[in-house]
């Protein structure tokens, strides 16, 4: 059993006992979080398709970790302009374990 949820305007595949990183979600490490936003379920060769979303379905997880990515580098150059601009960006992120899948028919 796998399903396709939306977090932060991102869509993840994820199943049961799968650790993902997500965009910064505010809570404490433990905290148990709910994800409402399932967009599809595929459970013993049947699919269910949300339209948008599957009303009743909800996956239920665990922050494990807060932290930030590795640094991205963002450079402007401009050729024959004497203009070159260097600017760095670090990405935070969660880190949650999903716990279990709930849906009902």
């Amino acid at each position: 059993m796998y399903a396709v949820f939306d977090s932060c305007g991102k869509q993840y595949k994820i199943i049961q006992g799968q650790t993902i990183k997500l965009e910064k979600i505010i809570g404490k490490i433990g905290d148990k979080i709910e994800f409402k936003n399932i967009l599809m379920i595929y459970d013993k060769n049947q699919f269910n398709i949300g339209k948008p979303i599957i009303p009743g379905a909800k996956i239920i997880a665990q922050i494990i970790l807060h932290g930030k990515n590795k640094k991205i580098k963002i450079i402007k150059f401009r050729r024959r302009k004497h203009y070159r601009k260097t600017k760095g960006h670090r990405q935070l992120f969660t880190s949650i374990k999903i716990l279990k899948i709930k849906y009902s028919i």
